[in-house]
């Protein structure tokens, strides 16, 4: 039976970028990426079932009310992010390590349901100035959504300390030989 590793953090604190980095160049953690499901419309060239699972807002209430989420949050009105259970068991039964890549209130709850099998990491931006760089840089979202983002990215930081481990994103390469440090304690030493 696998272990869960969960990451959270504010938009743009480099925590996507962070679990691509520990899939793609440590295979010895055989880790499987855990697809959240989502109620917004896809962003650039993502695509449905590989970095999210695209709903309407109607069919992911559906999966609500057939309590088919381990956790789901309704970030922002009409937008729904949530974790469906039966493809976390599948990979767990199958020796997997699950990689949660999802929002802070998700992550807690995640830990909260797992308890010890699940191992949370908080990435979090140098400074709220930093990540506003961040945002604009990446272009792609208008000045008002990044507004938004960061008023809730100045809330959600305050959950940080909720979370196993804290890992300050300064500078990315420091943040990467961190982030195996911590996942490589965890999968090896705590039983």
């Amino acid at each position: 039976m696998g272990k869960l590793l969960i990451v959270s953090a504010p938009s743009g604190s480099g925590k996507s970028t962070i679990v691509n980095y520990l899939m793609q160049e440590h295979p010895e953690f055989r880790l499987a990426f855990s697809v959240s499901a989502t109620s917004r419309p896809p962003r650039g060239n993502e695509r449905d079932g590989v970095e999210y699972y695209f709903l309407s807002p109607d069919e992911f209430r559906s999966h609500i009310k057939a309590g088919d989420f381990l956790e789901y949050e309704e970030v922002y009105e009409g937008r729904f992010y949530g974790t469906l259970k039966s493809q976390v068991e599948e990979k767990l039964a199958a020796g997997k390590n699950v990689v949660f890549d999802v929002d802070v209130k998700g992550g807690i709850n995640i830990k909260r349901y797992y308890g010890d099998k699940a191992l949370s990491i908080f990435i979090q931006p140098p400074s709220l100035d930093a990540l506003r760089e961040r945002l604009i840089g990446r272009a792609t979202d208008e000045m008002g959504q990044i507004e938004e983002r960061l008023a809730k990215a100045e809330y959600e930081m305050s959950f940080a300390p909720q979370f196993d481990r804290i890992i300050i994103n300064d500078d990315l390469e420091t943040a990467k030989k961190e982030a195996v440090a911590v996942l490589k304690e965890f999968l090896e030493y705590k039983k």
